[in-house]
């Protein structure tokens, strides 16, 4: 696994040079292509006792209005960029969300910010960083909320025996055989011995692809898993932890609480998943 190509994501209501910069960072470490992406939909406007006319011109305001924060965002970026040919814009009206993901066929690793959390974010203007990390097909790499570098000399993974947390040390391979030391972390959930046979797995997958890595195994505590992993990886020292996304469906997380959900909640790292 390696990174060619790289794709930020930009809020159109945010500054776009904090980002840029931090991917930039990224895809000159990997000497990867950047794309720049940035998108928002218009509401649906239901006609009211105006008529279809009416709501015809507020969803056209809409638009032009999304369409000139693009043109905006875009001018900052090339301006921000320069000359350099491995830099490239992509800007859409569209939910943002839906058309990262069909874009990120172009990229290996998606870049995105500190997601907002909660029944009252706004998808037509930020993403919805769940259903990113499901629809995408890409390692998601979400920044955390100073987007301070990422050093990653130390890394925590949180394993879970699951296709995803499989999927995501495999999509991750590219900072962890760089890194100074590695933490394979579970939290137990059963049987003792089965986690940390997982665990010791994994450490010696990653050794053959010559990653310094030890295992970490935690018995279940009151906290919820996803809070344990996060006090492990400030414990190590880490600046990136890596996990695979929603072990069980989506719904179930959003209702009940999980890993997932918690972990996008972490804003003070910076969190790659896979799904």
């Amino acid at each position: 696994m390696i990174y060619n190509a790289i794709m930020v994501q930009l809020d159109i209501d945010e500054p776009p040079a904090p980002r840029l910069e931090f991917a930039r960072a990224l895809a000159r470490r990997f000497e990867a292509d950047l794309i720049a992406f940035a998108a928002a939909d218009a509401p649906v406007v239901l006609p009211g006792s105006d008529g279809i006319s009416a709501a015809g011109g507020v969803l056209r305001a809409q638009i032009d209005e999304i369409e000139t924060r693009l043109e905006a965002l875009q001018r900052e970026f090339e301006s921000l960029m320069g000359d350099d040919v491995r830099f490239s814009w992509r800007g859409l009206v569209a939910n943002p969300t839906q058309a990262l993901a069909v874009e990120a066929r172009a990229a290996d690793l998606i870049v995105a910010g500190s997601p907002a959390i909660g029944p009252f974010a706004d998808h037509s203007r930020r993403i919805d960083a769940g259903g990113l990390v499901l629809a995408a097909g890409r390692p998601v790499l979400f920044a955390s909320h100073d987007l301070a570098p990422v050093v990653a000399r130390n890394v925590l993974v949180a394993w879970k025996d699951t296709r995803e947390a499989r999927r995501a040390v495999v999509d991750a391979l590219p900072f962890l055989t760089s890194a100074a030391e590695v933490v394979v972390a579970a939290v137990e959930e059963g049987p003792g011995a089965a986690a940390r046979s997982g665990v010791a797995d994994v450490v010696r997958f990653l050794m053959k692809h010559g990653v310094s890595a030890r295992p970490e195994v935690v018995g279940k505590a009151d906290a919820e898993a996803g809070d344990v992993l996060a006090k492990l990886a400030a414990d190590a020292g880490a600046d990136l932890l890596v996990a695979g996304a929603y072990g069980h469906s989506r719904l179930r997380e959003w209702a009940f609480g999980g890993v997932t959900r918690t972990l996008l909640q972490k804003s003070q790292l910076n969190r790659l998943l896979s799904c």
